[in-house]
């Protein structure tokens, strides 16, 4: 549970940084690339044996690795563009909501039995995100804007689900740091690739500021991976009951930060969600 929650917390410190990224002026995407860099230092840091990268090419993990990488940058770059044309509610509702993608495929590839109480907790944690993420507009979605949230909630379920399948075919305790870090790498990448590309029309200037933002935010976005896989090692505890504890937490610790840091107000719903999460945390952890 120890390696859980110091995930939980490392991934709502991310929403916490991307918050100040608005205050300090920090430009996303270049703090994003920077982020991913730092993420993959850390990792080989904190890799407990000889870095050999013919070695590492040669691991049943290392493809894999290099598609989520790619991946990573892509399902950003999605949830930007549909928090600018859906709104952030409807992004934020669709990467959360996703939580039920890797909680199906633990069920029926990996024969994970649920009790009729954690059933119940699942569907609670669904309808709590929902609630917690709601603003106080209503959300509205025409056919148009479907696309890119639908997007979101795909592509961020099938990251947990490979977190899920190579923790579970491939991966051995020792190798899990490394693993995240080249993840990150190969995220780096192919940030480097993009900001390549866009610099052929218009030049990149260093700000310093976009730099700082990165180094901040990639520690804790390392070992919120990280944790996760160390967490889904635990034989104590089914998939489907780590990832609804850990989405259904992410959602309730941000949301308390953010009252607590940028007093920000919550709706009756909010407040509804808060209350179904706990619920939910306890019939999913308890039973």
């Amino acid at each position: 549970m120890l390696n859980l929650a110091l995930s939980v917390l490392c991934s709502s410190l991310i929403f916490v940084i991307f918050k100040m990224f608005d205050v300090f002026k920090v430009q996303t995407l270049y703090a994003i690339i920077t982020n991913y860099v730092v993420a993959c230092m850390v990792g080989m840091l904190l890799y407990d044996g000889n870095i050999d990268f013919k070695e590492i090419a040669s691991k049943s993990w290392f493809l894999g690795a290099m598609a989520l990488g790619v991946f990573f940058i892509l399902v950003f770059n999605l949830m930007a563009r549909a928090s600018q044309v859906a709104g952030v509610s409807v992004a934020s509702v669709a990467t959360k909501m996703s939580l039920v993608m890797p909680v199906i495929f633990g069920v029926i590839f990996y024969r994970e039995t649920l009790s009729i109480f954690q059933i119940i907790g699942i569907l609670l944690a669904l309808v709590a995100v929902y609630l917690a993420s709601m603003k106080e507009k209503s959300i509205g979605l025409s056919k148009k804007t479907l696309l890119l949230p639908l997007l979101v909630f795909l592509g961020s379920g099938i990251i947990d689900i490979c977190m899920k399948y190579f923790q579970e075919n491939h991966l051995d305790a020792k190798e899990v740091a490394i693993f995240s870090s080249m993840v990150f790498g190969f995220a780096a990448l192919t940030g480097f690739v993009f900001i390549g590309i866009k610099a052929v029309k218009q030049p990149l200037k260093t700000n310093f500021k976009n730099i700082m933002g990165g180094i901040v935010l990639g520690v804790p976005n390392y070992f919120s991976i990280f944790f996760l896989i160390r967490a889904l090692q635990n034989e104590g505890f089914d998939s489907a009951a780590i990832f609804t504890l850990n989405n259904v937490a992410i959602v309730m610790l941000s949301t308390l930060l953010g009252i607590l840091i940028f007093k920000e107000k919550l709706s009756l719903k909010n407040w509804g969600g808060i209350a179904l999460a706990i619920v939910s945390i306890m019939l999913v952890a308890l039973f």
